[in-house]
Protein backbone atom coordinates (compact mmCIF):
# COMPACT_ATOMS: atom_id res chain seq x y z
CA UNK A 1 0.00 0.00 0.00
CA UNK A 2 1.58 2.89 -1.23
CA UNK A 3 0.96 6.48 0.39
CA UNK A 4 0.17 9.30 -1.78
CA UNK A 5 0.13 12.65 -1.59
CA UNK A 6 -3.37 14.51 -2.32
CA UNK A 7 -2.83 17.60 -0.57
CA UNK A 8 -5.95 16.94 0.71
CA UNK A 9 -6.18 17.15 4.68
CA UNK A 10 -9.03 15.08 6.17
CA UNK A 11 -11.90 16.74 8.42
CA UNK A 12 -12.67 15.48 12.23
CA UNK A 13 -16.00 15.33 10.89
CA UNK A 14 -15.21 13.03 8.47
CA UNK A 15 -13.50 10.00 11.13
CA UNK A 16 -16.76 7.98 11.59
CA UNK A 17 -16.86 8.02 7.75
CA UNK A 18 -13.16 6.82 7.44
CA UNK A 19 -13.73 4.06 10.38
CA UNK A 20 -16.75 2.94 8.46
CA UNK A 21 -14.89 2.43 5.07
CA UNK A 22 -12.21 0.51 6.60
CA UNK A 23 -14.39 -1.75 8.14
CA UNK A 24 -16.52 -2.08 5.16
CA UNK A 25 -12.86 -2.67 3.24
CA UNK A 26 -12.67 -5.69 5.71
CA UNK A 27 -10.26 -4.34 8.20
CA UNK A 28 -11.06 -4.58 11.83
CA UNK A 29 -9.73 -0.93 12.82
CA UNK A 30 -8.91 -0.31 16.40
CA UNK A 31 -7.20 1.97 18.73
CA UNK A 32 -4.13 0.49 20.15
CA UNK A 33 -3.91 2.63 23.66
CA UNK A 34 -4.38 6.10 23.64
CA UNK A 35 -2.11 6.87 21.04
CA UNK A 36 -2.27 4.86 18.68
CA UNK A 37 -4.47 2.71 16.19
CA UNK A 38 -4.06 0.44 13.36
CA UNK A 39 -6.20 -0.09 10.07
CA UNK A 40 -5.94 -3.89 10.70
CA UNK A 41 -4.21 -7.27 10.79
CA UNK A 42 -1.47 -7.93 8.03
CA UNK A 43 -3.67 -10.18 6.05
CA UNK A 44 -6.38 -7.77 6.49
CA UNK A 45 -4.64 -5.11 4.91
CA UNK A 46 -2.96 -6.71 2.32
CA UNK A 47 -6.54 -8.04 1.31
CA UNK A 48 -8.23 -4.73 0.86
CA UNK A 49 -4.76 -2.88 -0.26
CA UNK A 50 -6.71 -1.41 -3.73
CA UNK A 51 -9.08 -0.49 -1.36
CA UNK A 52 -7.23 0.76 1.76
CA UNK A 53 -5.23 2.95 -1.18
CA UNK A 54 -8.79 4.49 -2.10
CA UNK A 55 -9.71 5.52 0.70
CA UNK A 56 -6.45 7.18 1.37
CA UNK A 57 -7.00 9.14 -1.52
CA UNK A 58 -10.56 10.08 -0.79
CA UNK A 59 -9.99 11.10 2.95
CA UNK A 60 -6.48 12.85 2.32
CA UNK A 61 -4.06 13.09 4.87
CA UNK A 62 -5.16 12.21 8.12
CA UNK A 63 -1.77 11.97 10.57
CA UNK A 64 -2.68 15.32 12.69
CA UNK A 65 -6.01 13.55 13.78
CA UNK A 66 -4.27 10.63 14.94
CA UNK A 67 -5.72 11.45 18.78
CA UNK A 68 -9.38 12.05 17.09
CA UNK A 69 -9.04 9.06 15.47
CA UNK A 70 -8.56 6.82 18.69
CA UNK A 71 -10.59 8.86 20.76
CA UNK A 72 -13.46 8.00 18.46
CA UNK A 73 -12.75 4.38 18.09
CA UNK A 74 -12.51 4.18 21.68
CA UNK A 75 -15.67 5.89 21.65
CA UNK A 76 -17.34 3.09 19.80
CA UNK A 77 -15.41 0.39 21.96
CA UNK A 78 -12.77 -0.66 19.28
CA UNK A 79 -9.68 -0.65 21.13
CA UNK A 80 -7.20 -2.64 23.06
CA UNK A 81 -5.05 -1.03 26.12
CA UNK A 82 -1.87 -2.66 26.18
CA UNK A 83 -1.42 -5.00 28.86
CA UNK A 84 -4.86 -6.16 28.98
CA UNK A 85 -5.73 -9.48 29.01
CA UNK A 86 -7.50 -9.30 25.43
CA UNK A 87 -6.66 -10.28 22.38
CA UNK A 88 -8.69 -8.95 20.33
CA UNK A 89 -10.98 -5.53 20.42
CA UNK A 90 -14.09 -7.58 20.69
CA UNK A 91 -13.13 -8.99 23.82
CA UNK A 92 -13.09 -5.53 26.03
CA UNK A 93 -16.92 -5.73 26.73
CA UNK A 94 -17.33 -2.33 25.28
CA UNK A 95 -18.33 -2.81 21.35
CA UNK A 96 -21.18 -0.98 20.26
Amino acid sequence: MAKRESGRLMLESEIPAFVDAVIEAGCNICAIGHDCYVLGDLEEMDAAADELDRIGEVFGDRDFLLREIVAYLRSIGRYLDPGSPAKHWTENGNVH
